[in-house]
């Protein structure tokens, strides 16, 4: 009996959660000191490109670096940019290692960045997309009465890679490029049941992690 239930229970979570599949990929570029709390910041690579990752996606990568296990030093992004103003701002913020490299030549830059204490920015690029949805769900209403029935489902893409520049060195330290596939579904007799796989929300938490290792080399 003891089994069943246990088995009933691992059911009822599976579909509940609905279904995420995950693929991370880690490539380092240089092999970075001992981490001793220094400042990191995240900021959106392609925002000056025209296609400004999500906001919400940033801010859950930011908060999630600031806490729990192994969590980092993170400057808040708009501290660091007003600080360094206007040279982190969308148009004119180094697009490549090239470009910080002539930045931090100009004059009170590698100073302000070193009162902040901050040695690495973590650029983010990507987004959460619907790519593909079937089935068919219709509601009606009557005196009598009402409810819905069929059944839907969706599957959301979120794919995002981060690039972690070490200012120390100047360089690219590595990429971190994380690709989560969700699919959400809605069966519906009388009342619909919403099984919704978090595909943003996964790929923020599964990002985290190994951003976290990766810096403090873990």
């Amino acid at each position: 009996m003891k089994l069943n239930i246990n088995l009933i229970l691992t059911s009822v979570t599976f579909f509940l959660s609905g279904c995420v599949t995950s693929t991370i990929e880690n490539a380092r570029d240089e092999i970075t000191d001992s981490y001793n709390g220094e400042a990191v910041v995240v900021m959106a690579k392609s925002y000056h490109q025209g296609n400004e990752t999500e906001a919400d996606y940033i801010n859950c990568i930011e908060k999630s670096l600031g806490n729990g296990r192994g969590a980092l030093n993170v400057l808040p992004t708009q501290r660091f940019i007003d600080n360094l103003f206007p040279w982190f701002e969308p148009r004119t913020a180094p697009t490549n290692t090239k470009g910080l490299s002539e930045l931090m030549s100009k004059m009170g830059v590698s100073k302000a960045i070193d009162t902040m204490g901050v040695r690495y920015i973590i650029w983010l690029d990507g987004d959460t997309e619907r790519i593909t949805q079937g089935g068919s769900l219709s509601c009606v209403a009557g005196p009598g009465g009402g409810g819905c029935f069929g059944f839907a489902w969706w599957q959301d893409d979120a794919d995002y890679e981060a690039s972690i520049w070490d200012l120390n060195s100047v360089r690219s330290a590595g990429t971190i490029t994380a690709d989560y596939s969700g699919t959400s579904f809605l069966p519906a007799l009388v009342v619909p049941i919403p099984l919704i796989a978090r595909t943003q929300a996964k790929a923020c938490s599964g990002l985290t992690k190994q951003l976290k290792d990766f810096i403090t080399n873990s």
